[in-house]
């Protein structure tokens, strides 16, 4: 199933739950749960696939449905979890990091092939955004970037968990775009901790359109992936390139660690996934369309840069 969370146009209060059966038609879910979080903690997917299987025979039999089954136009997606328990993104894209070895003048360190490496990103609610989102183009950067990934949510509570067991625990897949402001992000991370505002801002991680629920994503370690600017290929890539599996990176987190339904880990970017490795720029107004093989296409546009009176000071 590509399972999704929206608001109505008509009633942007409340969050629904629903499933992704065409690109502009979802199937608003009937369920006893708040949130996709939920969805999974009280194990929905049984009762949903039946459900599912009833509303598309009906439709099959030519039956009108207009207050199940729902147009995109009536409708803004989420991201599948709009507020994820945490956020991991982990960079396991060999290439990716030839080309920032390269760029920077910086060996791989040997540590890399021998565990994965992450750091954790906001989940402030003004974080996250879903597909057709507006991005933030932040007051304080001249460098805005997009970047292709893709990652999994944690279904399941689990804790040591093993790379064996660990495909158990993946709820779904989704597409993800984490938008950098790369000028300041480095600057932050020469002072040893984190990207910081390079990274934490207003719908700075875009996740969507939908959560794709294993038994529909195929091989998930030969899919190709794709960004394009304004229509224009910008890169090309496949999850083939991924150095740990994503079996091995929830093995890693759960060493002496719970982890809980809804949690988000991210695969950092494929290579030549993003405006720097490119030397590359976005710009106001550019649309961005990060696609999936069996996951589907995020899009999303670039806003102005903020005006911001208050804007903070530096010390000089």
């Amino acid at each position: 199933m590509k399972l999704v969370s929206f608001k109505k146009l008509s009633n942007y209060e409340l969050t629904k739950l629903g499933v992704l059966i065409a690109e502009d038609k979802v199937i608003e879910l009937d369920l006893e749960v708040q949130d996709m979080i939920q969805f999974f903690e009280q194990d929905c997917m049984e009762n949903t696939l039946k459900y599912i299987d009833t509303v598309e025979q009906q439709l099959n039999n030519g039956e009108d449905l207009p207050q199940i089954v729902l147009s995109a136009s009536d409708i803004q997606l989420l991201a599948p979890f709009p507020q994820p328990m945490s956020l991991r993104d982990f960079g396991v894209f060999k290439t990716h990091m030839d080309a920032a070895a390269r760029i920077t003048g910086k060996e791989i360190s040997p540590e890399w092939f021998k565990l994965p490496n992450y750091y954790r990103g906001s989940t402030s609610p003004a974080s996250i955004a879903g597909h057709e989102a507006v991005v933030t183009w932040p007051n304080y950067t001249e460098k805005l970037d997009f970047e292709l990934e893709w990652g999994v949510y944690i279904g399941k509570v689990g804790k040591n968990i093993s790379i064996e067991e660990a495909p158990e625990y993946i709820a779904g897949y989704t597409i993800y775009n984490d938008i950098s402001a790369r000028d300041i992000q480095f600057r932050h991370m020469s002072l040893s901790l984190g990207p910081a505002k390079g990274k934490d801002f207003d719908n700075s991680n875009i996740m969507g359109p939908c959560l794709v629920t294993p038994d529909e994503i195929g091989d998930p370690y030969n899919l190709k992936m794709t960004a394009r600017v304004n229509g224009e290929i910008w890169s090309e890539g496949n999850t083939s390139d991924m150095y740990y599996s994503f079996a091995e990176m929830i093995s890693f987190v759960s060493q002496s660690e719970t982890l809980f339904p809804g949690e988000f880990l991210g695969s950092g970017t494929v290579g030549k996934g993003c405006g720097w490795e490119l030397d590359r720029w976005i710009q106001p107004g550019d649309v961005i369309e990060l696609e999936i093989e069996n996951i589907g296409v995020l899009r999303n546009k670039i806003g102005e840069p903020e005006d911001n009176p208050a804007a903070w000071k530096e010390k000089v």
